[in-house]
């Protein structure tokens, strides 16, 4: 099951935040700066994560994960935006096999 998370990060050091914002690109939509929204099993979760790890200096870089539910429940109906955001959420469809 995947789960809709938000993924925002602050990072100190410029190089080390082009890293993370390439690792984050090819998991989910940037919607602000530094703020992505994430369609990610626990696998994929965990995998992200073992991804950026390396990455961060926990002491000074700060990263925050919250899971908003399901994809299909909560997961995008409890995201508001005001103004423009750089992407938004996709339309979903189910589809029979």
């Amino acid at each position: 099951m995947r789960n809709v998370h938000i993924i925002a990060y602050d990072i100190a050091c410029p190089k080390r935040y082009r890293q993370v914002y390439k690792a984050m690109c090819g998991h989910g939509d940037p919607v602000q700066y530094s703020i992505f929204r994430c369609e990610l099993s626990d696998l994929e979760l965990h995998k992200l994560k073992e991804l950026l790890w390396p990455v961060l200096n926990l002491s000074e870089d700060r990263v925050m994960i919250v899971d908003l539910g399901p994809v299909d429940g909560r997961g995008d109906a409890c995201i508001e935006f005001w103004g423009d955001p750089k992407s938004t959420p996709h339309d979903r469809t189910a589809a029979i096999v």
